[in-house]
């Protein structure tokens, strides 16, 4: 929910309904760009994971330094260093990056799914069956995408950017639309 800031002691109100829906409409463009080249956008978002990465690992190095003990500092240096490795080699390289995202998406959508798919046959009585639908769906989709690997590895992190912005852009109009509620 965004909120505008108001001077201490007072209650925080919601942003005004035309800067919920602008926030919406702008959502749902962006993610029609997306969708427009998903390719450049698989690249841009890899480039994107790699500075963050890039960013992330400098600070784990840098808060090893404030670590007791020799051990959590060099197992934080490490991983520091294995993240600033990761984000050089997707800055520098994001088209292969990209491949390698996407593959491990596809293993983690598929793993996550069977894992799924057995807790919901084990609590079956406690609507196990939304939690198998929803393992089956994952299996799916990453069996799907690992199937067409490489190739997937060009556009799947585009499309599902551009679907995700699309449907945060329509969860921000439904909400700006909705029936406000005033607290007395």
């Amino acid at each position: 929910m965004t909120y505008i800031l108001r001077p201490a002691g007072t209650r925080l109100s919601p942003a005004p309904t035309w800067v919920r829906v602008l926030l919406g409409i702008m959502l749902i463009i962006a993610g029609i760009i997306i969708l427009g080249d998903v390719v450049l956008a698989t690249i841009i978002s890899a480039i994107l994971i790699g500075v963050v990465a890039i960013i992330a690992g400098a600070f784990e190095i840098v808060h090893a330094f404030w670590t007791k003990g020799w051990g959590g500092f060099l197992w934080q240096i490490l991983l520091g260093v294995l993240y600033v490795v990761f984000g050089y080699l997707l800055v520098t390289q994001p088209l292969s990056g990209a491949l390698f995202l996407t593959w491990m998406l596809g293993v983690v959508l598929f793993a996550s799914g069977v894992v799924r798919i057995v807790l919901g046959l084990r609590q079956w009585s406690d609507l196990g069956g939304i939690m198998v639908f929803s393992g089956a769906l994952a299996v799916v989709a990453g069996l799907i995408i690992l199937a067409r690997w490489p190739a997937s590895g060009l556009w799947v992190l585009g499309l599902l950017l551009g679907i995700d912005f699309i449907a945060h852009g329509i969860a921000w109009l439904t909400f700006a639309w909705r029936p406000q509620v005033r607290a007395a």
